[in-house]
């Protein structure tokens, strides 16, 4: 395919101008990378969409929406040739590439993080890219050289990793730090169409504003996949929607485009009212005068007029798919002072978090909590869930409290070897008045309808354990409700149910969130989170934003309004607050600062072993777990004598130790993040 597509219109002059004075005006398209023509794709019965049409150029920003499962993942991996439609064509403008940011990245081997930006590249970089490329090629590391490295550096940089972190094995580092890593080799080779699927799940605030702004300079084309209405808002030129098989692009960001889309629904239910009322109208005529026969010939014309206009008639605008429905049952009321926190300290070995906090919170407030990244903001969450130890201090919640945490890592809130259902059922404990049927009636709100209830918790994504989540904190609602990065996962039509149902919630909330529409929408009172000092701003969040003078509403989730962080030098982080006054050390304080580093050096070193060890058998124990599952869900399966249960017993055991190595990672990655940080 060219690079210039030049499209030709014919246009009438005017009405009355005979056939032979059309004229063509032309438009100039240009760098076109992609068009699809007439995509269609289904599963068995199941039709994804079908008779889809798309073209993308590289100046376009789309945003690509719709309800969970209809199918976007699906066209990605059309797009990318991983998967093939049933009909169509894709076509690739010849010699372009295209980079894709699954939502999960593949477990990791030993290279660095700069491996992973740079290495790999540099390695295979005598496979060059040449015209006989494959037509919409995957990019790859193939295609680019070392002399990118700088330029990786400044990438990884921006998204967080410290100069240091470079050259450390990946695998010591969790998931969302690795899709980082892989995140910034993407944009490193600067493909000519971007495929981001959830890009931001996996970032702070602040490397979501420098990527935010990276996209904005780039100079290739995005596709993006995205729950973030912020985000989308901030980027997107056009929004390309997947509803009841078909597919819609609109012009304009998120926020256009829902006011588009409502305006056309308004005005195709007035006009399908209309031609309704039209038609009911003849009908009544003809079924009242057909039997007459001096009006027989016109009830027969009236018959005619009923099926001209029903061909042309419009369909009604389709109701919505699936989409969560909850409400938050009121929860028993608690005494005025819900939660009174005095002289609390914590640290994570030599960092210091909370020195003599003290914190009162009072029924119904709803509180948002805000400030840079590793302010702290989670860690009090925990204090007050009773989640984490504190070394000093006291917790005191009020009368009648009944506390929920919805933790930011689901997995948290979740037992492995339950199913759906019995995640549910657990919470019988502490409300006995729930039944098997109304468990079942609960999770049908939350999308889990007939055999999913039996899914077990490690089969679910991240959406379906967000959804399990909330539903268990509605099973035995609380009335202090802690909630960290509620939003997380959750498809834009249910963060706007979550939005409802917590407006209409009685008790109390505290909760952390990246979202602003989210945050405007609930917080009646922002708590800022600095050096360990916390600031309560009576009012919502525009107020806090007037009070702080902060300029960016976004930014303002994250600011210090000075560097609360801590400092970085040779031997790692220490905090500030810690800091004691420094002055000349004696050669004994050398000699003692010189074996704790030692030791804290062959403490490091075992702990990296120890969890690289742990991640790979867990990564081999997901991969025996997925085949297990799937080789239960096979017919075949239950034709074999005794197959079937031996089956259950093998993934019992797999799921067994899966818990337990799964458990003994995060004990010894969270030992070696207070190591790294002290």
């Amino acid at each position: 395919m060219a690079e210039v597509v030049v499209e030709f219109r014919r246009r009438d002059l005017r009405d009355t101008t005979p056939c032979h004075h059309l004229f063509c005006e032309y438009i100039l398209v240009s760098h076109i990378l992609i068009i699809l023509s007439n995509i269609s794709k289904s599963y068995g019965t199941r039709t994804l969409f079908s008779d889809v049409t798309l073209s993308i150029q590289r100046t376009d920003r789309l945003g690509l929406v719709g309800p969970n499962g209809s199918g976007k993942s699906t066209l990605f991996s059309i797009i990318r040739g991983e998967d093939s439609s049933d009909t169509g064509t894709v076509t690739w403008e010849r010699g372009a590439t295209h980079g894709f940011l699954p939502q999960e990245s593949a477990p990791v081997g030993d290279e660095s993080i700069i491996d992973i930006a740079t290495d790999r590249i540099r390695a295979a970089s005598a496979h060059r890219l040449s015209e006989d490329q494959p037509e919409g090629h995957e990019i790859h590391a193939d295609d680019v050289d070392y002399t990118l490295e700088p330029r990786a550096k400044k990438v990884l940089a921006g998204l967080g990793f410290r100069e240091r972190d470079f050259e450390k094995r990946a695998d010591t580092f969790s998931g969302g730090w690795v899709m980082r890593a892989h995140l910034a080799r993407l944009l490193v080779l600067s493909p000519t169409l971007l495929l981001l699927d959830e890009p931001t799940n996996h970032l702070d605030l602040e490397a979501l504003l420098w990527f935010q702004d990276y996209l904005k300079r780039y100079e290739g084309g995005l596709l993006i996949i995205s729950h973030d209405r912020e985000f989308l808002n901030q980027l997107c030129t056009g929004i390309i929607e997947i509803r009841s098989r078909r597919m819609n692009r609109w012009t304009g960001n998120y926020d256009t485009f829902l006011r588009l889309r409502d305006e056309q629904r308004v005005q195709q239910e007035t006009t399908f009212k209309n031609q309704q009322r039209e038609i009911d109208k003849q009908q009544a005529f003809v079924d009242r005068f057909r039997a007459k026969a001096s009006l027989a010939s016109r009830a027969q014309s009236k018959i005619k007029h009923i099926a001209r206009l029903e061909a042309v008639a419009i369909d009604a605008p389709e109701n919505d798919e699936a989409t969560v429905n909850f409400r938050f049952p009121q929860p028993p009321k608690s005494g005025r002072r819900v939660l009174t926190l005095e002289s609390v300290s914590q640290a994570y070995g030599n960092l210091v978090v909370y020195r003599d906090l003290s914190l009162v919170v009072e029924r119904g407030q709803r509180i948002v909590l805000v400030g840079p990244n590793g302010s702290g903001k989670s860690t009090l969450l925990k204090i007050i869930a009773g989640a984490v130890p504190i070394r000093g201090g006291k917790v005191d919640p009020g009368h009648n409290v009944q506390i929920g945490y919805f933790a930011q890592n689901r997995v948290e809130n979740l037992n492995p070897e339950h199913t759906v259902l019995e995640e549910v059922m657990e919470m019988r404990s502490a409300n006995p008045d729930i039944t098997e049927q109304s468990a079942r009636t609960l999770l049908g709100g939350f999308l889990f309808r007939k055999d999913d209830v039996f899914k077990k918790v490690p089969v679910l994504s991240g959406g379906e354990k967000s959804r399990l989540a909330l539903a268990k904190l509605l099973a035995a609602p609380p009335n202090l409700l802690l909630m960290d990065e509620p939003t997380t996962h959750l498809d834009i039509p249910s963060i706007d149910t979550l939005v409802a149902a917590l407006s209409a919630y009685e008790g109390t909330l505290i909760f952390i969130s990246h979202d602003v529409y989210f945050i405007r929408a609930i917080a009646r009172t922002v708590l800022h989170i600095h050096s360990g000092v916390l600031t309560p701003y009576a009012g919502n969040y525009d107020y806090y934003l007037s009070k702080s003078g902060a300029t960016n509403a976004r930014a303002a989730v994250e600011a210090g309004f000075s560097d609360a962080r801590p400092s970085n030098d040779d031997e790692g982080e220490s905090p500030t607050l810690s800091r004691a006054a420094s002055g000349p050390k004696s050669r004994e304080q050398r000699r003692l600062e010189a074996e704790a580093r030692s030791k804290k050096s062959a403490e490091l070193k075992s702990l990296r072993a120890r969890i690289a060890a742990l991640e790979a058998e867990i990564a081999t124990l997901e991969k025996k777990q997925e085949e297990t599952v799937t080789a239960l869900e096979s017919p075949e399966t239950y034709l074999q004598a005794g197959r079937p249960q031996t089956l259950n017993r093998e993934l019992s055991a797999v799921v067994d130790r899966l818990k337990l190595a799964t458990a003994e990672w995060e004990s010894a990655a969270g030992r070696l993040d207070g190591l790294e940080r002290s």
